[in-house]
């Protein structure tokens, strides 16, 4: 109900002392009838505010008064007449100091008659709204169950609300809606992730979950984009229901295709099983890929996803992967070893893989100490594919090296031993350093002889007998008889290449 409304009511006979046409036009929310010197505290905004004017004693009291319910938001104030014959003037001015709405209520009005009128008006503007509200969700409903797209259902609730509706991964990959540029789109991400509470405005976007109580960086929002302009202070109550309609509508999609990955899950593991048992090449595999939703007979790529510090590490990498490779074309994601992977279709045009990264890496606002790192092979057959898993499996065990909330590395970056013995296990470089060296390294606790320094030192002079003993200030002769002592203890000949190359990679494992 506006202001104008009530006054328009001739029975009531109010008389506005103070407000112009477009003051008129606030709406009013509810009621509050009082006559406490300082009503702030039980005002949230919006309220027609009637007194009897009992608490004026001097012009003061009035100042006082006024000024904290117009601090507080109200609509107006309707003053009684009973009391003083007429409203004071000094109530007067102050409404018009701190431009308040001031409305005269006649001595033979009562304000029970003026809160009825009010609340009555309030109820039935509920409950049309309320009809509106039901009968346009169960239009949504009744398209989402005939087969419509979440993209129509996006466009019919912008069209419906002058907002620009989008559905998005908490990774902010696109699932329904227009384009959204990339900084709006991180920022977006971002204040998403990282909100207290939600729903949450973020700039001119009002964002709301999609999937309420599941983890945040599993989960989809809708994002409502105010036209450059608008009411500052947000959409209004219907455009915000309806928006919250589209949420609802999008947790159903949302489960839907949840479904549809959990029945091509274990096909998909059945392929992962397959190829890392060097079996990529056999028509079996070939037929549980295809089956999985992805055509086995292009260029592939492998991607591995694993999640640290979760109760269910490769659960939660898979949901996050599913969602980070929508829009990505054709791909078939499982779970092999306690990591999420999923073998993707390249065409090249675009590459897929640094989007599904970089919607990887928005998520880490959101982790809460949890930590993500992926691995990226390089472009392979089916025929290949074994190796390119192990690739993505290296290459995520670099990722898990590096700082932050979210790692990757790809293939290509493994360049170097250094790199590659990164992306080994703690335990198993430790092994096989003891393995090889261990007898060399016993020896030295022993006698002290340096025999593992000058291994050392021999390889990183490329086998030259008298660089090694210039460098150490030794005697070439006992340069030789411990670099002898070495191939003893090791069972290892440094005149040939694969053994120095074991010899050097143990040195550096340790």
């Amino acid at each position: 109900m506006l202001l104008s409304e009530l006054v328009d009511r001739r029975e009531l006979r109010l008389r506005v002392l103070h407000g112009t046409a477009a003051d008129l036009d606030r709406p009013v929310r509810w009621v509050y009838t009082t006559d406490l010197p300082d009503p702030s505290r039980y005002l949230g905004g919006g309220e027609l505010v009637v007194s009897g004017l009992v608490w004026r004693r001097s012009a003061a009291d009035s100042e006082r008064f006024v000024a904290a319910v117009a601090r507080s938001g109200a609509a107006a104030l309707v003053a009684g007449e009973a009391v003083f014959g007429e409203v004071p003037d000094d109530v007067v001015d102050a409404c018009r100091r701190h431009g308040l709405v001031l409305i005269a209520v006649p001595v033979d009005v009562s304000f029970g008659t003026v809160t009825e009128t009010v609340v009555g008006a309030l109820s039935a503007a509920r409950g049309d709204r309320l009809a509106h509200t039901l009968g346009r969700h169960r239009r949504l409903l009744d398209a989402f169950a005939g087969g419509a797209a979440l993209t129509e259902l996006a466009g019919s609730v912008s069209a419906g609300t002058g907002l620009t509706c989008r559905v998005l991964t908490a990774g902010g990959r696109l699932l329904a809606g227009p384009p959204l540029p990339d900084d709006d789109r991180d920022a977006v991400v971002a204040a998403f992730l990282t909100a207290g509470r939600l729903p949450v405005s973020a700039g001119r976007h009002l964002l709301v979950p999609a999937a309420p109580g599941t983890a945040r960086a599993e989960s989809w929002l809708v994002a409502a984009e105010s036209a450059p302009g608008d009411d500052p202070g947000g959409p209004g109550p219907e455009a915000v229901d309806a928006v919250g309609e589209l949420a609802a509508i999008a947790a159903l999609d949302r489960a839907r295709r949840r479904e549809g990955v959990a029945v091509a899950r274990p096909i998909a593991d059945d392929a992962l099983a397959r190829i890392a048992a060097g079996e990529g090449d056999r028509p079996e595999t070939r037929v549980r890929l295809r089956q999985a939703g992805v055509e086995p007979d292009g260029t592939l790529v492998v991607l591995v996803l694993r999640a640290d510090g979760t109760p269910d590490p490769a659960g939660t990498a898979h949901t996050v992967l599913v969602d980070a490779l929508a829009g990505a074309g054709p791909a078939a994601v499982g779970v092999h070893d306690d990591a999420a992977v999923a073998v993707l279709a390249d065409t090249g045009e675009p590459d897929p893989v640094p989007a599904v990264l970089a919607a990887l890496h928005r998520l880490g606002p959101g982790l809460g100490g949890r930590r993500l790192h992926a691995g990226v092979s390089r472009p392979s057959s089916a025929d290949a594919l074994s190796g390119a898993l192990g690739e993505a499996g290296h290459a995520a065990g670099l990722a898990a090296t590096r700082p932050g909330p979210v790692a990757s590395a790809r293939a290509g970056e493994i360049t170097s031993h250094v790199a590659l013995l990164a992306g080994v296990p703690d335990d198993v470089r430790r092994g096989f350093a003891a393995q090889v060296l261990g007898p060399v390294l016993d020896h030295d606790v022993r006698s002290g002889t340096g025999l593992a320094e000058t291994l050392a030192t021999f390889l990183d002079e490329s086998g030259s007998w008298s660089r090694t003993a210039a460098r150490l200030h030794l005697h070439v002769n006992t340069v030789r008889y411990r670099i002898g002592r070495v191939e003893e203890l090791t069972g290892r000949d440094l005149g040939s290449f694969s053994d120095r190359v074991d010899l050097y990679l143990a040195l550096r494992s340790r």
